[in-house]
């Protein structure tokens, strides 16, 4: 019996012994970072299938893109806000250590944790970020295409002084975006055309269309080049400084545009290079009598130089410097009044930009613009500039976007230079339900012309709109939008538009 009690005495010591050097053998593994055990496998297992995903509004300005990898890391993928995010880790990656429970946080697992997560600057951006798959799209070859169809009907008040005019559209959409799914670079093809079909009423059918291609290329020595490339249509606007008064269809606007930029980042300093072409093509006016008016005097084309200098003081805050130089060149010497129109335009302009992830992300500069003309009898053009976008997620589910554009803008009437616009826009969307999203849109533009008679004019609008999602295929839609457009030389026009819809995608 005493062997018994002796036996199972030293057993249980052993066993003790044994279970204590474990526990002491695994707690240096986890504080010195060594080989893992399978014990403690299961325990970094348990500490990776905890970590949670960001989801919330996402907001993207056209200075952003792909984040990258650096050149000795390990490159691991994860996703965030439904973006897959490449995040690296190299051999002197210091992991942080969770003391109450022995669990090691990588980096990683911190980023996956924070809901402003920086975009990578430019010499970090090898890989392209593949969009979120929402579900919708065809994959053709190495693309993605996101087709979508709008069919609706819309009714139209238009207020012109004493005289009012009303008009019934069928209208009709056609909008798409084919995407690459590179592992490097990336083309992005966007178009959107519209068709406003006169049923009945006194205005004329009003079409439109636009499509924009931008191809990003990453470089060696840590440049990167976007070329871009695109073409739009519409119908001159009767409340446009430049319309024909009392026509009954107004010009048709041709736009063609191409550019070049090249960037390059060094340290904290942010560099670019960019070349820019466009080109504004005029069809004839038709008169109240039938006859047509040519607007080919107003046909031109625009090349514009600029150089940007930025320094990320932070990963979320780089002042920047801007200069730019171009050159206007009308097709005709002398327009329709024997003016000559073609001069040069420069400028110059500071401000800071800021990227806190989808919560906030912006910029906002000052500066000086001046437009010269070949002709002596055209004043100079020359104001102060305030440019500004911000896009802002107050809550999850809301989303504001501001701007603010300061241009010159070139005019059609004897003796006058042009004008000079300032321009205010706001954009609230918000989330009332899963399925139900609401937006409301408003602006301001103030023109100030120079020469002649020194008018001023004013427009401005609001707007209010509701999106029905039947499915993931199929919206139901609702907009209303309100216009005034006010000038020292003619009457205040009035535009009231209401309309409803669906939108098929697939």
């Amino acid at each position: 019996m005493r062997a018994l009690v002796v036996t199972l005495l030293s057993g249980s010591l052993l066993s003790a012994l044994t279970y204590l050097a474990t526990e002491q053998a695994l707690a240096q593994q986890i504080v010195s970072g060594s080989a893992q055990s399978p014990a403690l496998a299961r325990l970094r297992g348990a500490s990776d299938s905890s970590s949670g995903t960001d989801t919330g509004a996402d907001t993207s300005s056209s200075g952003t893109s792909s984040n990258g990898t650096s050149s000795d890391g390990t490159a691991a993928t994860g996703t965030a806000n439904g973006k897959t995010k490449t995040a690296t880790t190299t051999d002197s990656d210091t992991p942080e250590i969770d003391t109450n429970s022995f669990r090691r946080i990588t980096n990683d697992a911190l980023d996956a944790n924070r809901i402003n997560l920086r975009e990578s600057p430019v010499d970090e951006r090898r890989t392209i970020r593949k969009p979120a798959d929402d579900g919708t799209g065809v994959h053709i070859g190495t693309f993605i295409l996101k087709p979508e169809l709008s069919e609706g009907i819309s009714t139209e008040r238009k207020t012109t002084g004493s005289e009012k005019e009303s008009t019934t559209y069928w209208d009709n959409g056609l909008k798409g975006t084919l995407t690459s799914d590179w592992s490097r670079h990336q083309l992005t093809v966007t178009g959107e055309g519209k068709w406003r079909q006169k049923i009945a009423g006194d205005e004329e059918s009003d079409p439109s269309g636009r499509v924009d291609a931008a191809l990003r290329l990453d470089l060696a020595n840590d440049m990167a080049a976007r070329l871009t490339a695109g073409y739009g249509f519409s119908r001159e606007s009767t409340t446009d400084p430049n319309a024909v008064r009392n026509a009954t269809v107004q010009s048709g606007v041709s736009q063609y545009s191409a550019g070049a930029v090249l960037e390059r980042q060094v340290g904290p300093l942010k560099g670019s290079l960019g070349l820019d072409f466009e080109r504004w093509t005029y069809g004839d006016a038709t008169l109240s009598d039938g006859s047509r008016l040519s607007n080919s005097d107003r046909n031109r084309n625009a090349v514009t130089l600029s150089s940007r200098l930025g320094y990320e003081i932070s990963p979320a805050l780089t002042p920047f410097v801007e200069v730019s130089a171009g050159k206007t060149a009308y097709d005709q010497t002398r327009d329709s009044s024997g003016y000559r129109r073609s001069g040069n335009i420069y400028g110059a302009k500071a401000g800071i930009s800021s990227d806190m992830g989808e919560k906030l992300r912006g910029e906002i500069a000052v500066g000086y613009k001046q437009a010269s003309f070949d002709d002596s009898r055209l004043d100079d053009l020359g104001a102060f500039t305030v440019d500004s976008t911000v896009a802002w997620s107050p809550m999850r589910g809301t989303n504001v976007d501001l701007g603010l554009g300061t241009s010159i803008e070139p005019s059609t009437s004897a003796g006058v230079s042009g004008d000079v616009a300032y321009a205010l826009t706001a954009a609230v969307t918000r989330e009332l339900r899963e399925n139900l999203v609401a937006k409301l849109t408003g602006g301001t533009t103030w023109r100030n012309y120079r020469g002649g008679n020194q008018a001023t004019g004013m427009y401005y609008t609001a707007g209010a709109g509701l999106t029905y999602s039947i499915n993931r295929w199929l919206d139901l839609t609702a907009d209303l939008t309100w216009e005034k457009s006010t000038s020292d030389n003619s009457s205040d026009e009035k535009t009231l538009t209401a309309g409803v819809g669906l939108k098929l995608r697939r």
